[in-house]
């Protein structure tokens, strides 16, 4: 009985990966190749990196689309300070030390070490996991579409990437009215968001409510979430895009 159950779990992992279901570490080509896919070709003018870390997806915008504007958002200072650094001679490329959430003000970001990608909002429960969250820096929080107003003249937006650990949805309400002019949104999905409390439920309907289709990045394509249900509630790493419906 133990092997039969040991054979189960292994088919039911293998089904869900083939899904896109838990298969978003260490994928990032193939999530921006998917992203530039629901662009139907059309280069991008404008990226917004939420999350930036180190900059590896801005790497693969760079290395794509060199006439393309990004602006990464990133708050922890030893990121700034590799991301200043790498992308010294990129006038295209604007850094902002800062976090994208639902207000503006003064936060906490919490981490198991300088420059994590780890790193959120909330102090995670990771004992299980033997990763501590005493790691601790205040950050400056800011409403996107303050900054698009303010910053970007509202101009539309091409690719909006969103990595930040379970405050993905907190980000999003405080997109405004710029979420309007938005083409493609990838963001991820998976523990941290058992720590937020958050679920893949709340994204279904915020896109829904906003015109946008869903698709899951999987190793087969992308894969149209065409409605939603409780079975897509899957808290290991998974990778989505979000196309506004013309």
């Amino acid at each position: 009985m133990n092997i039969l159950n040991k054979l189960l779990v292994l088919i039911e992992r293998i089904a869900a990966k083939l899904q896109g279901k838990g298969w978003g570490s260490g994928t990032v080509q193939k999530e921006f190749k998917s992203v530039v896919k629901l662009l139907e070709n059309n280069s991008p003018k404008l990226c917004i990196d939420i999350g930036g870390n180190k900059g590896i997806y801005t790497e693969q915008v760079v290395n794509s689309f060199s006439d393309c504007k990004i602006v990464i958002f990133e708050p922890a200072e030893s990121n700034v300070k590799t991301l200043k650094k790498k992308f010294n001679n990129f006038p295209s490329i604007k850094i902002e030390q800062s976090a994208v959430s639902s207000v503006v003000g003064d936060a906490t970001l919490y981490s198991n070490e300088d420059g994590s990608g780890l790193a959120s909002l909330t102090k995670r429960r990771l004992d299980h996991l033997g990763i501590d969250f005493d790691n601790m820096e205040n950050i400056q929080t800011i409403r996107f579409e303050d900054y698009w107003k303010a910053n970007l003249n509202s101009q539309n937006i091409d690719i909006c990437k969103i990595d930040i650990e379970g405050h993905e949805l907190d980000a999003l309400l405080g997109f405004g009215e710029a979420i309007n002019q938005i083409s493609v949104i990838q963001f991820e999905f998976g523990g941290c968001n058992i720590d937020t409390r958050t679920f893949f439920q709340d994204f279904w309907y915020f896109f829904q409510d906003n015109g946008f289709d869903i698709y899951r990045v999987s190793p087969i394509g992308l894969i149209k979430v065409k409605k939603y249900n409780e079975r897509d509630e899957i808290f290991t790493t998974t990778n989505y895009i979000a196309k506004k419906i013309l």
